[in-house]
């Protein structure tokens, strides 16, 4: 028993999310909605229910919360192609579904874009989208999706992959210009019939 005052249950209390995931959480979403430079401090903490004052104690600097930004998606990019790696036994069925995976949130994709992609043009304006961190967003996705065409026996794996990438990036500018998600959905299954279509060497 404690004298927090605190009357919520032990188990509530002990799963709530800490400040420092609250004001991450709140600075992803507002990055993503409003963008990097329109989104001030004071917003993240507001948005994170946490007194201004208390959000320099995690983030020194609005650059700082960025970063961490940054490297949060840097893990669930890696967190989900480590699934798909699991999840699915050939290099076609995992990049079929490295697609949908993408495509999947294709209505908040119509309203403010590819997460990854929408930061790294927003990174672009305050100068720092060529930081090594921040490439990481779109250079570990062409990585692995040029392991599958490999295992595939392309010898133009490469070629292949950034192909790939850049048809979902295209495709989810598109997307947002035009306020509609079915463009996803059908560039989908235009790729799957291109994946199915590849043989197995050159």
């Amino acid at each position: 028993m404690t004298d927090s005052g605190d009357s919520r249950p032990a188990d509530t209390v002990l799963t709530r999310p800490g400040k420092r995931e609250r004001l991450l959480g709140a600075a992803a979403d507002l990055l993503y909605r409003e963008g990097v430079e329109k989104t001030t401090l004071a917003d993240i903490a507001q948005a994170a229910g946490v007194p201004l004052g208390n959000i320099y104690y995690y983030f020194k600097t609005k650059d700082a919360i960025v970063d961490a930004v940054v490297e949060a998606h840097v893990r669930g990019i890696k967190e989900m192609l480590a699934s798909l790696d699991r999840r699915y036994r050939n290099p076609k069925g995992r990049l079929k579904a490295l697609f949908r995976t993408l495509a999947g949130q294709h209505d908040r994709i119509a309203q403010y874009g590819c997460p990854h992609g929408t930061l790294c043009s927003e990174l672009e304006k305050t100068g720092r989208a060529g930081e090594p961190a921040v490439a990481r967003l779109i250079e570990i996705p062409i990585a692995w999706t040029e392991e599958q065409f490999r295992s595939m026996g392309r010898r133009d794996a490469r070629d292949l992959a950034v192909e790939f990438i850049a048809s979902y990036q295209g495709t989810a500018v598109l997307t947002q210009a035009l306020r509609e998600p079915a463009l996803l959905s059908r560039e989908g299954r235009r790729l799957e019939r291109w994946i199915d279509s590849l043989d197995t060497s050159e």
